[in-house]
């Protein structure tokens, strides 16, 4: 039992390791972003977009390699910089220091929270599932039909919300279920994926609420 326990943790620090290498993949396309023409960021967001169901396609059979995870937190850097040097523009750096200053505690604090509980929080799975299929119909109802300022902020805040639950749910079934060698790279991008769209959202709202003033 003892060397399950053992094992067990040397799995999820793995998957922790993996995670933090994978940040710092990103922050390489964050900075290779800016010299990537306006031009290519669509293909390269469609690329990441293949990656994403590719990757949600073959999870049961637990394929998804640490390459195909560098691969796409690279492009996924890439693809988040505009983003950024968005809200550069209209509200300065120090929002978006802020905003990943919030999002690096809120993961910690929730993945400590998910780690920590002794319950199964699997419940929550149908909705958190539930409540991302709608946030991505609102983010695609907001292309065509742009929302207000105060439709766009709680927007954010409920994406906040969301993915801060992701994160405690993620770290909780890491907890509640054997880790094996092949699932590390898949949990290392999920955590990866709860991290960046928390870090989205959160700098959308910090944006917003900077530019209203």
């Amino acid at each position: 039992m003892e060397t399950i326990q053992v094992n067990q943790r040397s799995m999820f620090q793995k998957v922790l390791g993996t995670f933090i290498v994978s940040l710092l993949i990103a922050t390489v396309g964050l900075y290779v972003g800016q010299y990537i023409p306006p031009i290519m960021m669509f293909p390269l967001a469609a690329l990441e977009l293949i990656l994403i169901i590719s990757a949600f396609w073959i999870r049961k059979s637990k394929s998804v390699g640490y390459t195909f995870v560098y691969v796409f937190t690279f492009i996924s850097g890439i693809t988040t910089f505009p983003i950024v040097s968005h809200y550069v523009s209209i509200a300065g750096a120090q929002v978006v220091l802020l905003a990943f200053a919030s999002t690096f505690g809120i993961f910690a604090v929730m993945g400590i929270i998910g780690a920590i509980t002794k319950k199964d929080l699997s419940f929550l799975s149908t909705f958190l599932l539930v409540a991302l299929l709608a946030l991505v119909f609102i983010s695609l109802f907001n292309i065509f039909s742009p929302l207000n300022s105060g439709g766009l902020l709680a927007f954010s805040a409920i994406g906040s919300i969301v993915f801060s639950l992701y994160i405690m749910y993620d770290f909780n079934q890491m907890k509640q279920h054997r880790i094996s060698e092949e699932m590390v790279p898949l949990l290392a991008l999920n955590l990866y994926l709860d991290f960046i769209n928390l870090f989205t959202y959160i700098l959308q709202l910090l944006g917003i609420i900077e530019s209203d003033d």
